[in-house]
């Protein structure tokens, strides 16, 4: 098959920004207030893209483990920080319950794939673990804001019903077990759905990427095939992660609903 792809002039570019400006004056036709918040986006979307585009020619460059992991540390500091950031309910350790899910979940994940599953020497190939620690970061960040979300949110409106079954002698795991399980289940269910779909409603980003840049079809689709067991096995283990920390941070060792230490951010 043809490799040959093709090379994306700023002309170009700047074509395809007209297809924003349709937006942004269907916004201003309709008063929906938007033009700006449209306006905005677009270019600091466009600012961080060429960021990150000159960040990784540098990282590539200089091809060194440090730079690479520190580099892929703090992607995984600002995943944390905007899994937080779509909450509206927060307690003391958040961040860092959020840092540590991200972490542990997409480093693993990314690291069976890299190592045991595409066998990259070294695993650390930013050629590679870019990519996937983009995909698997976004993802699994998503996974853990509507996990928290849920739980939190669940915990308030059944606060009676948790303080009541441990009244009765019920263990703090035993009563919020419940809103453990439905706040994993909210979390899981785009990525379920987003399955089901794939192939026959939509083609996902990286297959069309690949196929864009003259990779076949066939290739694009085992590659494909991968990520989407890394990315929802990344999303649910970061999900599981975070609930299982949120929960031991509102009980406490004597099995008591610690509520106060929640608070609603605007």
């Amino acid at each position: 098959m043809e490799t040959d792809y093709i090379f994306l002039t700023i002309g170009q570019l700047l074509t395809a920004s007209v297809l924003m400006a349709v937006n942004i004056g269907l916004s201003l036709i309709l008063k929906l207030g938007l033009a700006k918040q449209w306006s905005i986006a677009s270019l600091r979307m466009v600012g961080q893209l060429l960021l990150v585009g000159f960040l990784l020619d540098w990282v590539f460059a200089l091809n060194n483990p440090f730079w690479i992991l520190g580099v892929a540390l703090f992607m995984a500091t600002i995943a944390s920080i905007t899994a937080v950031g779509r909450t509206r309910k927060r307690f003391s350790t958040i961040y860092l319950n959020s840092f540590i899910s991200i972490l542990g979940a997409g480093f693993f994940v990314m690291f069976f794939a890299l190592s045991g599953v595409l066998q990259i020497d070294p695993w650390y190939s930013p050629q590679y673990l870019f990519p996937l620690l983009g995909m698997v970061l976004g993802n699994t960040l998503n996974g853990i804001s509507l996990a928290l979300e849920r739980f939190m949110d669940s915990l308030s409106v059944r606060r009676k019903e948790v303080e009541m079954l441990l009244s009765l002698g019920a263990t703090s795991w035993e009563a919020a077990h419940d809103l453990i399980r439905d706040a994993l289940r909210t979390s899981m269910i785009p990525t379920l759905n987003s399955m089901l779909v794939m192939g026959i409603v939509s083609l996902p980003g990286m297959m069309t990427g690949q196929i864009l840049a003259g990779v076949s079809p066939g290739e694009a689709v085992r590659y494909q095939i991968m990520m989407i067991f890394v990315i929802a096995s990344g999303a649910a283990l970061g999900a599981t992660l975070v609930v299982i920390l949120a929960f031991r941070a509102l009980f406490n060792s004597r099995h008591q609903l610690l509520l106060k230490h929640l608070r609603t951010v605007s």
